[in-house]
């Protein structure tokens, strides 16, 4: 779509100017002539767009999440195709994303952290409850408004791109590697658990200015969700509380059923330590993993399993056999550094 000409889409949409540029797809600032208002508009590149195959997830997914309707999720008011180009129009928030809002503060205080992420689970939770998995979660698609709240954006798209199997059209892994879950890094299918997971990763950096997990290149970042330990948050900001820090270790737990169950369930843990962290059970932090509940995850791996995963996936990145598809995923997502603070 040329920059500098306005664009009708779905005879409506009157494109205004680029809000920014990623591997995926374009955002534009629009203008609905139906309803007079202002609107965001993601228009998909190709070769996404010229993929029936895609075009069918997309349009399904897309109709999905536009039935989610919460304070913390940008609202999808319409979705189409124009000629070969696939869009999806929400809701224009006016603010910055959460990664930006990081990296102009080095971090956030504690208590603002947890805020913010309480709002974010509140709004994880509610899709997980329609039964819709984000799949991409990232602080680059959360929205910071200027009276503080949260909404979270990408539900759809995400997901569509995640439904493609690898016999359907691409192999590759999906989800932006400094956030998604050792299941994703090991090719698994995303679940709620590896939501609540990449929530973790998003409150370490959020509260500790550095991701947990940084790398030179896309296999040794896999490498490094599958098999290391994360520093704990406290040795970066020593205003953590210990029970902040154990919250934290646990959702970077490698195994799902390790993890806080729900986004929901995360949430009022965090709320709990914002008001009465003296009343955290027990049972809050890493002890034995139970039993998953995910019906995508039949047998949870030990940690036996997990590092033989891990080094099967090394050595088959080692021979190119993967190279390839983690550079792809690089390309998707080419504001994603692959270091701390990015």
């Amino acid at each position: 779509m040329p920059e500098t000409h306005p664009r009708v889409l779905g005879g409506r949409y009157r494109v205004l100017e680029l809000l920014g540029a990623g591997g995926m797809a374009n955002v534009y600032r629009a203008r609905d002539a139906h309803l007079e208002r202002e609107v965001a508009v993601k228009v998909l590149r190709d070769p996404l767009a010229d993929d029936f195959r895609f075009q069918e997830h997309f349009l399904r997914e897309a109709r999905a999440a536009a039935n989610l309707s919460h304070p913390n999720i940008v609202t999808i008011f319409d979705f189409g195709q124009e000629e070969a180009s696939l869009y999806i129009v929400m809701e224009y928030i006016r603010g910055t994303d959460l990664k930006t809002y990081i990296r102009r503060r080095g971090r956030l205080g504690v208590e603002e952290g947890l805020q913010l992420m309480i709002k974010i689970c509140q709004g994880v939770g509610y899709a997980h409850r329609a039964g819709i998995v984000h799949c991409d979660l990232k602080p680059q698609n959360i929205l910071i408004t200027p009276d503080g709240n949260a909404k979270i954006t990408d539900f759809g798209i995400a997901r569509a791109l995640a439904t493609i199997s690898p016999d359907e059209h691409w192999e590759v892994v999906w989800g932006s590697p400094q956030y998604f879950a050792p299941e994703q890094a090991a090719g698994g299918p995303p679940s709620t658990a590896s939501d609540v997971y990449s929530l973790g990763v998003m409150l370490y950096e959020m509260v500790t200015g550095q991701l947990p997990f940084s790398a030179d290149h896309p296999e040794a970042l896999a490498e490094a969700h599958l098999t290391s330990t994360p520093a704990p948050p406290s040795k970066l900001n020593p205003d953590i509380p210990s029970e902040l820090e154990q919250v934290l270790l646990k959702l970077l737990s490698k195994e799902p059923s390790a993890r806080y169950r729900t986004a929901d369930q995360l949430g009022r843990i965090l709320a709990t330590l914002v008001t009465h962290p003296e009343e955290i059970a027990p049972d809050a932090f890493p002890t034995r993993p139970e039993p998953s509940q995910e019906a995508t995850v039949s047998m949870p791996l030990s940690e036996t399993d997990w590092l033989a995963v891990a080094l099967g996936l090394i050595a088959f990145l080692a021979v190119g056999g993967l190279l390839p598809l983690w550079l792809w995923v690089c390309l998707l997502y080419p504001a994603c550094p692959l270091g701390p603070g990015g």
